[in-house]
């Protein structure tokens, strides 16, 4: 009774953190012609309720793809359609055709961010709540609700999505996924899953993991009994899933076809407007936009090549930790993993938006009680690389005070400070490779406290510029590029860090851990 006292104390403070942010501004604000991702959601609304099925993904007078044209999977237009009807309901202006474009007004807003609120309620709060009360490692009533508690306060995701606007379904289905399989109900974790990737193709990051642990729990099993058995219905269970969300648009092929250009629109991501845009969006934090401030890869190699090299890195940076969860494939190694592929994603691949490092976040998250001094730098660090874009939404108080309010509540709740040792942050086995090779290893835990608090003072100088600032004329960009390149050299050093971790843990080598 008193661990349940404590995580409905735990989900109040969230959602009472949630709606404090939501009083304010959003993504493209009173800012024609586009607007911004809040307008995105509406207009997929108005699409939606207005069209047919058929006409949702294709170009046509009534649906202007190159006004927020839908383009993400049918489970995200269902979605819409259902926030829709109940708009309708309530006010028909704000879905009427045509009409609704660039609505803004306070019963709109108190709509739309009521909308994230619910999917919060139902999806990804409840996830959390679960995940951390069945934590092997945190039987104890408090550790469980200050676990709870450190995850539903990081500012990234609060920030993005009941500031800037977005909706967390696709996050909170992925985290039932992981749920589901830490107490072996892999069928229903595939399920999950599934509907994360039917929500939000982006999903991919964490795919590789996903399909790496089962298969890997399959060969365990024994191909020829029940790992085959089990293959077989996984295989099934996928299948059955895909079908579900995909039916009212699998009565035709070129149906099917359209959607998928909409999903990965390689081409507009080589030219728009006759200019070269490829690997991101705005300034992300990724190694392409960072490199591209000494090097213009765009006028060294072809884009057809840039898409290749991207493919490539990304490739070869996700397979060492791929390979070790398909041959030792154990749960704690699953999550591990599970942030590895994401950041090589975020860091190497095509397409990548500055609130992609979201689905890194997450998984950082769920070893936040294994790690929390790492768990918690890498979670401040991404939420600093996201902060050109929150400064255009008007988010800077909110940014500051969720920021400061997650690492006290982390220094509350774990002592990082104290959690930094080689055993504290998993690298005992690789120290002692390196025994008598590194002579300073004794002095690991004093550096990296060093690192940590050096890394906290950089990144609060270059918010306080960008705030109050303005970049010398010459240099606009000077202080977006400035964050993005410090968030990428930082981005890079957790990706070694991680797959340091998973190679040289002994851990995954040992039967899998069940969650009691």
């Amino acid at each position: 009774m008193e661990k349940w006292s404590l995580m409905t104390v735990t989900v109040l403070l969230a959602l009472t953190v949630r709606w404090a942010v939501s009083l304010g501004s959003y993504s493209g604000a009173g800012k024609p012609p586009m607007y911004g991702d809040y307008e995105a959601q509406r207009h997929w609304q108005e699409i939606t309720y207005n069209l047919p099925i058929r006409q949702w993904y294709f170009n046509t007078s009534d649906n202007n793809l190159l006004y927020w044209g839908l383009d993400y999977p049918p489970l995200t237009a269902y979605h819409s359609f259902v926030c829709a009807y109940i708009a309708k309901f309530i006010n028909p202006d704000w879905v009427a055709l045509h009409s609704s474009r660039g609505y803004e007004s306070q019963p709109h807003k108190l709509f739309m961010r009521t909308t994230v609120f619910v999917a919060d309620l139902l999806v990804y709060i409840p996830a959390v709540i679960l995940y951390c009360s069945s934590l092997k490692e945190t039987s104890a009533k408090k550790k469980a609700s200050t676990c709870a508690l450190c995850i539903l306060l990081y500012p990234g995701l609060i920030l993005i999505d009941h500031g800037h606007f977005q909706y967390p379904l696709s996050l909170g289905f992925a985290l039932w996924g992981v749920l589901c399989l830490s107490h072996d109900w892999d069928l229903l974790g595939s399920v999950a899953f599934c509907l994360a990737l039917n929500y939000k193709q982006m999903e991919l990051y964490h795919s590789l993991p996903f399909f790496c642990y089962l298969l890997g729990k399959c060969f365990k099993k024994g191909l020829k009994g029940k790992g085959l058995v089990l293959l077989t219905k996984l295989a099934g269970t996928v299948v059955l899933s895909f079908a579900a969300c995909w039916l009212p648009f699998g009565t035709d092929v070129e149906q099917i076809m359209q959607v998928l250009r909409r999903l990965f629109p390689i081409d507009r991501g080589l030219i728009i407007n006759n200019y070269l845009f490829i690997f991101f969006q705005d300034k992300v934090a990724n190694i392409w936009c960072s490199l591209s401030v000494l090097i213009k890869i765009k006028n060294v190699v072809s884009p057809q090549t840039q898409l290749k090299l991207s493919f490539a890195v990304t490739f070869l940076s996700l397979l060492p930790a791929c390979i070790k969860l398909t041959v030792q494939s154990s749960l704690r190694g699953f999550k591990f993993t599970l942030v590895s592929c994401a950041l090589s994603f975020f860091l190497f691949s095509f397409q990548v938006h500055e609130k992609s490092i979201l689905l890194v976040a997450l998984p950082v998250c769920l070893i936040i009680n294994e790690i929390p001094f790492m768990a918690t730098w890498f979670l401040l660090v991404s939420t600093f690389s996201m902060l050109p874009l929150l400064l255009r939404d008007g988010l800077l108080l909110p940014y500051a005070v969720t920021m400061l309010a997650f690492l006290a509540t982390c220094l509350a709740s774990f002592s990082i400070l104290d959690k930094t040792s080689a055993e504290d942050l998993q690298l005992k086995a690789f120290s002692l490779s390196l025994k008598g090779y590194v002579s300073w290893f004794k002095s690991f835990p004093r550096i990296v406290r060093t690192l940590f608090l050096l890394s906290l003072s950089l990144m609060g100088v270059l918010s306080l510029l960008s705030a109050a600032v303005p970049p010398p004329q010459s240099l606009p960009d000077l202080f977006p590029v400035s964050v993005s390149v410090v968030s990428c050299l930082h981005f890079l050093l957790f990706l070694v860090y991680f797959n340091v971790v998973i190679l040289w843990d002994s851990k995954n080598s040992k039967s899998q851990k069940k969650i009691s």
